[in-house]
């Protein structure tokens, strides 16, 4: 509601004067034609990143690494993920990795207390870390220690951490968020889910193979590395610029 209110105070001067809209992501471009902006006016360009090429070991199997990044907040419902963890019936490890945040000023807090409180309820202690807040060096190796990622989130405009874990070369199990709809290929990069525990809790046993996860980590990260790399990104904004 304060949102909406802001809008109608300002008549959403500034983006309709502005010449062009720059979004990062397909969902992103819808939400800026709901907003009202013309269609001519947006321009997709995405955060870039740098790839690294990572050999992952193809050894057999022993215990799936689970990941999931990001702001502790509601709106991620960790909570499917826990529930779907729980119905697994094989050796797994289910890091979080992130600090509890408000998403907005009327969000109620104690969400990740709530976390670990239902991690107990559903005998998970042995099999989930919850690791807090982590430097961009100490994701980097989380990342790398990880087979898969998994993000039931309910909104995200872009979703930084879904790029990032794409280009350390792990398949995605996502919601239709962000940049999942951009870089999820399905079946073939990752898969992009509802949201129900059960479909989650499929979708990880799916990705049992450790070929298959190497394989589908290879083809995502190339994506990644073909359309999201810095130099790529900084020409679309030049020729944007020269173009107004």
């Amino acid at each position: 509601m304060p949102y909406h209110l802001y809008d109608i105070a300002t008549l959403k001067t500034s983006a309709k004067r502005a010449q062009a809209i720059i979004v990062s992501s397909k969902f992103e471009y819808e939400d800026a034609l709901e907003f009202g902006i013309a269609k001519d006016k947006i321009h997709i360009i995405p955060m870039g990143i740098e790839v690294e090429r990572i050999k992952k070991d193809q050894s057999v199997f022993e215990q799936m690494q689970i990941l999931f990044v990001g702001r502790i907040a509601r709106v991620r419902r960790i909570e499917l993920l826990l529930q779907a963890a729980s119905q697994l019936n094989f050796p797994f490890h289910l890091t979080i990795a992130g600090g509890e945040e408000k998403t907005s000023s009327v969000t109620r807090t104690g969400y990740l207390n709530e976390l670990t409180q239902l991690t107990k309820q559903l005998n998970l202690e042995n099999k989930v870390t919850f690791v807090g807040k982590k430097t961009p060096l100490e994701l980097k190796t989380i990342y790398q220690s990880a087979d898969i990622f998994v993000y039931p989130s309910l909104y995200e405009n872009f979703g930084q951490p879904l790029l990032e874990a794409a280009a350390h070369g792990l398949p995605l199990i996502s919601t239709s968020v962000g940049i999942a709809r951009d870089i999820i290929i399905e079946g073939e990069t990752g898969f992009q889910i509802s949201g129900k525990p059960e479909e989650i809790k499929e979708r990880i046993e799916s990705l049992r193979n450790s070929n298959l996860r190497l394989q589908m980590g290879r083809r995502i990260q190339n994506e990644v590395k073909n359309r999201f790399d810095w130099g790529n990104i900084m020409n679309q904004y030049t020729n944007l610029y020269r173009s107004l």
